[in-house]
């Protein structure tokens, strides 16, 4: 296809001059006018939630297309309309617009008839007035705009609940680069955290005056490199002095080998784990996946700790009974599938009460675990199928897949949360945007304070 769009002036187009365009209406389209015009359905358009449509009033646009794109072409100004709408197209069906040359006035007046019809009838009729333009003109074709439109926001109600709650003191371990430190000062900025910058002081000031910051208001707690960091800063969470840790510059296993042993870390007499919250544009209820971060190969014993983790935390974010999905490669129970059987083992354990506060089902491939409509294609028939608040992986090497995926071919945001230790933890990524370190530090800030009201559990 062309990467530029030549127009036709006013005196090259003649009365009855014609042009036909097809175009197939797509969910996002219709969701996306239903946005804009403060539809508050839940998919907008004059369909069922589970049909939704374009209705006649959007394929306007369609029509403003035509004339802006193809016939005049670049250069055109809509002034005028008379239009009449009526009917529906399903998503999926295709639509043909067509505008017509009815009269010309000069200098540069056009009068065009136009015209969208589905396969079930016309969705709009009518005339458009347009100032036509008068020298030839071919610009470049831009691209779409990349346009994502978000189900539930999750973060945005986890940003909500968490205004009235008091910042949390959080050391922030090693905040040697721009980015952690930028992250850190602009979650105190927002209420959610405390920071006690830990780490080498020369180079901590030294971001801060090369990204122009005043962290003099901030508790500076100098050591002499990223490993004292963190055992400084984990000494800090033994003695109550912080309520939780966040990453800074220095490499996680840096850090977890300050937490993890049992006579100077933050050991508890859980697993550690580690929990993605995600905002997914395509899903309609936070996600929580896990884990994807910690634990290499977890045996059953692993895993049962793993998912108490993550439902005790789906419970602090206003989930009440969260329905957990164990997945794996196929949803039936195969011996050769070590995934099947840790998946069967848990959702037994589960019935005799070993855990509790969630509703459990698997094994489950991934599809039936977050589409109702592939769980019925399936005949699975399961309280979790399609419904799930929490994705239990099998290693970490399918979790890091799984959320990775999320994040770059789904558009989620996601926000990361260390859990079976004594202060909740945050292991940033350098790659993580503003609003996804902003919702690390409102989980974080949420479950300490639940932690805090729960007398420290």
């Amino acid at each position: 296809m062309s990467s530029t769009l030549s127009n036709q002036t006013f005196d090259q187009i003649a009365v009855g001059a014609s042009c036909t365009v097809e175009h197939t209406v797509t969910r996002d389209e219709v969701n996306l006018m239903s946005l804009v015009s403060g539809d508050a359905g839940a998919y907008g358009g004059s369909g069922s939630p589970g049909d939704p449509r374009c209705e006649g009033v959007s394929a306007e646009a369609l029509i403003h297309g035509v004339l802006k794109r193809r016939l005049p072409g670049p250069g055109t100004v809509i002034l005028a309309h008379d239009l009449r709408y009526s009917g529906s197209a399903r998503v999926g069906e295709v639509l043909q617009a067509t505008v017509t040359v009815r009269d010309k006035q000069a200098p540069d007046r056009m009068v065009f008839d136009c015209a969208v019809r589905s396969k079930a009838g016309p969705l709009l009729e009518g005339t458009i007035t347009v100032q036509a333009p008068t020298h030839l003109q071919t610009v470049d074709q831009a691209e779409a705009p990349s346009v994502i439109l978000r189900r539930n926001d999750v973060f945005g109600r986890l940003f909500h609940e968490c205004e009235p709650l008091p910042p949390v003191r959080c050391a922030v371990v090693h905040p040697c680069d721009k980015e952690s430190l930028a992250g850190a000062l602009e979650a105190a900025q927002h209420g959610l955290i405390e920071p006690i910058l830990v780490g080498p002081k020369a180079k901590i000031l030294s971001v801060a005056q090369a990204g122009g910051w005043d962290v003099s208001p901030y508790r500076l707690v100098d050591t002499e490199h990223s490993h004292e960091a963190a055992e400084a800063a984990v000494a800090m969470a033994r003695s109550g002095e912080v309520q939780a840790l966040m990453k800074g510059s220095l490499h996680t296993d840096e850090l977890m080998g300050a937490v993890v042993p049992s006579r100077t870390g933050l050991r508890t007499g859980r697993r550690i784990s580690h929990v993605f919250v995600m905002d997914v544009p395509a899903y309609p209820r936070m996600l929580l996946v896990t884990d994807a971060a910690i634990n290499i190969a977890p045996t059953i014993e692993d895993k049962v700790d793993i998912v108490q983790n993550a439902i005790e935390l789906a419970h602090v974010l206003g989930v009440p009974q969260p329905k957990v999905a164990i997945l794996a490669a196929v949803e039936t129970v195969n011996p050769t599938m070590s995934a099947t059987i840790d998946a069967a083992m848990l959702c037994k354990m589960a019935d005799r009460g070993q855990i509790t506060g969630g509703i459990i089902d698997g094994p489950l491939a991934f599809d039936n675990a977050i589409s109702q409509e592939a769980a019925r294609t399936k005949h699975i028939e399961s309280p979790v199928a399609g419904l799930a608040d929490i994705l239990v992986v099998p290693n970490i090497e399918a979790g890091n897949m799984v959320a990775k995926q999320l994040q770059y071919f789904a558009g989620a945001d996601s926000a990361g949360i260390v859990l079976g230790t004594r202060v909740p933890i945050v292991l940033t990524s350098r790659a993580d945007s503003v609003r996804m370190r902003l919702a690390s530090a409102a989980v974080l800030k949420l479950l300490a304070h639940a932690r805090s009201r729960d007398g420290g559990e």
